[in-house]
């Protein structure tokens, strides 16, 4: 399920993949300009959740 994520991420372009031949191999992953712009956004809608939390009629 990992591998999947990471490989759609990568598809859309917000991640690299970098592979290491090897036994065993290794991969590593980061992110690009657009999944670190990604990152930033994500804090600050986090930030707003913190600020407004949510209400529930229960």
């Amino acid at each position: 399920m990992l591998t999947q994520q990471l490989r759609e991420l990568e598809a859309d372009g917000l991640v690299n993949r970098e592979v290491y031949p090897g036994s065993p191999t290794k991969v590593d992953y980061s992110l690009t300009e657009s999944g670190a712009a990604l990152n930033a956004g994500a804090e600050a809608l986090c930030r707003w959740g913190e600020q407004f939390p949510s209400r529930t009629d229960a």
